[in-house]
């Protein structure tokens, strides 16, 4: 278990690092990360490299017994480059380049990106290479984050249209004939006069825009396969991370194919960021790590928790005494098994000057300090129960080609994908239920409860493997706008919705209606759900009912006589149908929660080696759990 904070001592005088460094160990550190940013630093000019000040950093870290996380610097180019290759700089949809100066600001279709990238690597990988304080090599950072995932260069033009040309065999009569060219007159007669779908009347071919945010997708995770390839080639004894920011189901990377190239996943976990009023609720703090979790199906380090208020230039809410040092505890009761806050010191010059740290500017112990001491020097004391992999009986499956339709096609305002995904695990989570959180690709055999939200694009091999966790006992819950679109974003013609799982859920919809509202009509429960009437809304299906059982029916006159919720029993398995997006209170009756107490969350971590038991509540009041006292952000655990 590595607990440490992210540091950047480049950006202080060299004569505090005794200083910072004794600090941290009091705290009860054990690692730093570092060199994320500081490319400059170990090549002041091109071809010239000097790490002898990071050389001076990892030896005073050897000397107080703290370990390394090296970052590759690759996030943010030095000038010099940026001068010497403008063509390097990634482009807005307008074409215009993003200005050095900020981060994140190379195209990653750039042969200058990969060219440079390499030769830092190669320097830095061959000189610390035997270093046994380097505990492992972060890849660049936070993948996708603030819109990088997206240029619209003319190299990515060209790249994307080799995609496209290696995707349809050369064969542009091909390519117009699955994309449907015909409409509007789009038929191109070669991949030279495929555009790309920036800003134009209307709107882009939706087959073109599903492309693209696959061929953006692998030009990210391309990316960071070169670095984790060149890296291992040159240390086969590396461990190689990558910190994945937050919102990653919204972003034009697929984190778990970007994963796949990586020893452990990490997260940055930012519950309040500038500007929030408050923290998110604790459910969706709780979905995130599970989703990082489910990435590579084991736990995960977290590489910036964070303990003050953090911000660019808004600053956000400032986590109360206890709830940040709660936070973390959540993230270990969600398979974190190492952590390190962001950051040591809050910055005094420099765009995060407003993301406070442990320490702030006055460079005085304070109450954070003693936060994060006592959460060191607890949580060593329980490794063996948290460093012991999860294992869960309900999953919750993404789709990357599903959320990028909906991105592309949204149907209703208020359709939040992700959003739906976290009150179907709200449910779950309300009754101290783990859940994973996974990619449509990841095996499906040792669920119970498997849920598939808003799994619009129909793939063959998902689907029969969805229908045999049915038959194996599995209950498989579906909702609206499943079975849509086919693997190239086009409508099925001839063909029933939900396309492919009709006879799976017993059901066919007759009609689907996209509201701006979430409360748009009300739902009538039949059967053991009589007198548990809701409301559903944002997205309707009209569901025509096969051989399922109808749970609950719209209740409004026009549409009454189509069900809005249905299950069928298949012989050992279950499949649910949820026609619309139905209220918490019922989803969580469908889900049949019995709710624990409001706002306290209870999570059992461990084998035979060690068995915990974690209490945390998340309100801002003392409350009880399980006969339990707890203060307000307050974590218990009880050895069992």
């Amino acid at each position: 278990m590595l607990l440490g904070v992210d540091y950047y001592p480049e950006q202080w005088d060299s004569a505090r690092m005794e200083a910072d460094m004794d600090l941290i160990r009091e705290m009860g550190g054990s690692a730093i990360r570092i060199a994320e940013f500081a490319w400059h630093r170990m090549e002041p000019s091109e071809g010239r490299y000097d790490f002898s000040f990071f050389d001076r950093v990892i030896a005073k870290a050897k000397e107080k017994g703290l370990k390394v996380i090296l970052g590759t610097p690759t996030a943010a180019i030095p000038a010099w480059l940026a001068r010497a290759r403008p063509e390097i700089l990634s482009q807005f949809e307008n074409g215009r380049p993003r200005a050095f100066g900020g981060r994140h600001v190379c195209c990653y279709n750039s042969p200058w990106l990969y060219a440079y990238s390499e030769k830092i690597i190669r320097a830095m990988v061959g000189h610390y290479k035997n270093e046994p304080q380097v505990a492992a090599w972060q890849i660049d950072n936070e993948i996708g984050h603030e819109d990088s995932d997206l240029c619209w260069c003319p190299r990515c033009q060209e790249a994307f249209r080799r995609f496209l040309r290696d995707k349809f065999g050369g064969d542009i009569a091909r390519l117009n004939n699955v994309y449907g060219t015909a409409f509007w007159s789009q038929e191109y007669n070669g991949f030279e006069e495929i555009p790309l779908p920036a800003p134009t009347i209307t709107t882009h071919n939706p087959a073109l825009r599903l492309d693209w945010e696959r061929f953006r997708s692998q030009s990210l995770c391309a990316f960071l396969d070169f670095q984790a390839r060149l890296i291992r080639d040159l240390d086969p004894k590396a461990v190689i991370i990558h910190d994945f920011p937050g919102g990653g189901l919204d972003k034009s990377v697929d984190y778990a194919q970007a994963a796949k190239c990586l020893d452990v996943a990490a997260y940055n976990n930012y519950p309040v960021w500038g500007g929030q009023k408050r923290p998110l609720p604790p459910h969706e703090i709780a979905f995130g790590l599970d989703h990082i979790r489910g990435l590579k199906r084991r736990n995960f380090w977290i590489t910036e928790a964070i303990m003050g208020a953090q911000g660019h230039d808004v600053t956000g809410y400032l986590p109360r005494p206890g709830q940040a040092k709660l936070w973390s505890w959540q993230a270990m009761a969600h398979g974190c098994e190492s952590l390190l806050y962001f950051r040591f010191r809050g910055a005094v010059k420099g765009a995060e000057q407003f993301c406070y740290g442990v320490l702030d500017a006055d460079n005085r112990k304070g109450r954070k300090f003693y936060e994060v001491q006592s959460f060191f020097r607890e949580a060593p004391r329980y490794a063996r129960a948290l460093e012991a992999p999860i294992h869960s009986g309900v999953a919750i499956v993404y789709d990357y080609d599903s959320l990028a339709s909906f991105r592309i096609q949204r149907q209703s305002l208020l359709l939040d994908c992700p959003g739906e995904m976290k009150k179907l695990y709200k449910a779950f989570y309300g009754v101290n239920v783990s859940v994973d959180v996974i990619p449509a690709e990841a095996d499906l055999s040792g669920y119970q409860i498997v849920l598939l939200p808003q799994l619009t694009v129909v793939k063959p091999e998902f689907l029969a493997r969805a229908e045999r966790f049915v038959r194996e006992g599995g209950t498989l819950v579906l909702t609206c706008r499943t079975g849509v679109k086919d693997p190239d974003n086009n409508l099925f013609f001839g063909e029933v919705l939900p396309a492919g799982y009709a006879g799976l859920a017993g059901v066919t919809v007759a009609e689907t209606e996209s509201l701006q509202d979430a409360n748009a009509f009300p739902i009538v429960g039949e059967g053991a759900f009589a007198g548990t009437d809701g409301y559903g809304g944002v997205l309707r299906d009209m569901l025509e009912v096969q051989d399922a059982e109808v749970l609950y029916r719209y209740g409004d006159f026009f549409y009454r006589d189509f069900a809005a919720v249905t299950r069928k029993r298949q012989g050992r398995g279950t499949v649910y149908y949820l026609g619309c997006s139905l209220d918490e209170g019922t989803t969580a009756r469908l889900m049949e929660a019995i709710p624990s107490p409001e706002g306290v969350e209870i999570v059992t971590r461990g084998g035979a080696d060690q068995r915990i038991r974690m209490l945390m509540n998340h309100n801002a009041f003392e409350t009880e759990a399980l006969g339990v006292k707890l203060p307000p952000y307050g974590c218990v655990i009880e050895t069992l």
